[in-house]
């Protein structure tokens, strides 16, 4: 039997068809919370059964936006599946929210407004339901516009603008407003710095050298050490901090043994299947990919027990105020919604995470195997630095920035080689060279490792053969957008940061003009 070829017709009707089904899915979900909610504490207040169907929103988008960032570069590098990451960041989204979510909960995220100055807990309820819903209606939003933002600031922006709605300017906490800020500079450049330091360092001593093999099994168990030790004390510090507190000393040492046990078996492994590595980046990449899988689990846990309370925090406020009919600081989190939370943060990936996977995996810029290792690594030792060092950071803008940092410094590195080699070619077209001694030389060029490279060209420039001026201005100018447009692709690039820009005032207005919309509804 014969089927008929696929058409654009049919294609864009599966597509039509899976975009309902998802939210059938969606809205089936949002429902049910809904059902079981008033079923079980309608009789609490009405107004809670909205909040929780608030919350389920809001979980089901941070799974969607922000649970790309831990599994999208080992996607675009190919180390694991579409559907094998969004299973493993599923799984243990849920289990960092269930296990290491902590049982109670700070009631204003990050102290950003003093609760103390809202007029009584019913406005303080409202304040907190507009807070929610406008933190989820824009992370839906920059889902949609294919922009990863933080989870965090939208939910921050959501108490600043409904808390300013309701008790005025004073209520908020302008110096902690000055370090969320400033977190929009320092987070992303210390993750794209540590990510291009850590590639260049990978260059230098694999993918320069004359035969790659050696010097993988030299530098790749050393490189997987170094992972195991980071995400083990990133682990101890951040994804268990709710359920047991170890010391940035216990950590380190706790890091550094498991990472010793880590070298020796990968030393083990790659000399025993030594013949079996080729010779080239495909080969080294190879070494690579069971520890992106483990770095995507790993992440995914720390994010699910952290930021799960970006959707569970405010529910957990309402339902603290609404029961004891006060203010808290702190407050208890039922186990209905941590199981709330943590059922929309695996939801909402599954439905809806490939989009914002694919932008992080490959939109961009692209990403191999040993790239993503940078990122990875990036991602763990900015937020174990400046959580000691008391800076303030997005762990968003830290997996995003360490994208950029990856694909900016291909694009100076591929930019600066190619300038080399046009200066070449122009020194021996002065010289009126052969075709064929040209070819040589650049053969050799290419083949050699890079402190053989470093003295083919001073001899060239102590001969006076090659000099600035070998490439004018203009060329390289020509050449540096050519990479830019190949290699970092600027309309991705200007995107994410204008969102990443707008994400607390935007969600600060909508906050506002949902408080006074709920308040307008509840008022007689």
């Amino acid at each position: 039997m014969t089927y008929p070829p696929t058409t654009p017709a049919s294609a864009g009707s599966t597509q039509h068809g899976l975009s309902l089904l998802r939210l059938a899915i969606a809205l089936g979900f949002v429902a049910g919370v809904a059902v079981l909610t008033w079923a079980s504490l309608g009789h609490i207040s009405l107004t809670l059964v909205v909040a929780a169907v608030f919350g389920a929103y809001m979980a089901m988008n941070i799974g969607a936006n922000d649970v790309a960032n831990n599994v999208g570069p080992a996607v675009g590098a190919k180390a694991m599946t579409m559907t094998k990451a969004i299973a493993i960041a599923a799984v243990f989204e849920a289990l960092g929210a269930v296990i290491a979510g902590g049982d109670v909960v700070g009631t204003v995220k990050s102290g950003i407004i003093d609760p103390t100055q809202v007029a009584d807990a019913q406005t303080f309820v409202w304040l907190m339901m507009a807070a929610l819903l406008a933190g989820a209606l824009w992370l839906n939003l920059a889902t949609a516009m294919g922009a990863p933002v933080s989870t965090t600031h939208s939910i921050v922006g959501g108490v600043l603008g409904a808390g300013i709605a309701a008790s005025g300017w004073d209520v908020a906490d302008w110096n902690k407003m000055g370090q969320i800020a400033a977190s929009w500079v320092i987070s992303p450049l210390m993750g794209g710095l540590i990510a291009a330091g850590t590639l260049y360092g990978i260059k230098r001593s694999i993918t320069y050298q004359i035969d790659l093999t050696r010097a993988a099994q030299r530098v790749v168990p050393v490189l997987i050490a170094a992972m195991a030790w980071a995400f083990t004390t990133y682990l101890l510090l951040k994804g268990l901090s709710q359920v047991v507190k170890i010391g940035l000393g216990l950590a380190l040492v706790l890091g550094a043994a498991l990472g010793a046990a880590v070298w020796y078996g990968m030393s083990r492994r790659i000399g025993s299947n030594l013949a079996q590595i080729s010779n080239d980046r495909e080969g080294v990449n190879q070494l690579f990919t069971v520890p992106l899988m483990f770095a995507a689990a790993l992440l995914s846990f720390a994010h699910g027990s952290n930021d799960v309370a970006n959707a569970i925090g405010p529910l957990a406020a309402i339902h603290d105020t609404l029961v004891t009919a006060a203010v808290s600081d702190r407050a208890a989190i039922p186990g209905w919604i941590m199981a709330l939370g943590a059922i929309g943060l695996a939801l909402g990936l599954a439905l809806y995470g490939p989009k914002l996977i694919r932008t992080v995996g490959s939109e961009i810029t692209e990403i191999d195997p040993m790239r993503a290792y940078c990122i990875a690594m990036a991602s763990a030792l900015t937020v174990i630095v400046a959580s000691q060092l008391g800076l303030p950071i997005s762990t968003t803008h830290v997996a995003i920035g360490a994208v950029f940092g990856v694909g900016f410094l291909r694009e100076y590195l591929k930019a600066n080689y190619d300038r080399i080699l046009q200066a070449i070619h122009e020194h021996h077209l002065d010289q009126e060279a052969e075709h064929h001694v040209v070819e040589e030389f650049l053969q050799a060029f290419r083949a050699a490792p890079v402190p053989e490279k470093d003295r083919m060209l001073k001899t060239l420039k102590r001969e006076g053969k090659l000099g600035p001026t070998a490439i004018s201005k203009q060329e390289r100018k020509s050449l540096r957008k050519v990479y830019r447009k190949s290699l970092v692709k600027r309309s991705v690039f200007m995107r994410v940061i204008a969102a990443w820009i707008i994400t607390v005032p935007a969600s600060a207005l909508m906050a506002a003009v949902i408080f006074y919309a709920i308040r307008g509804a509840m008022l007689p």
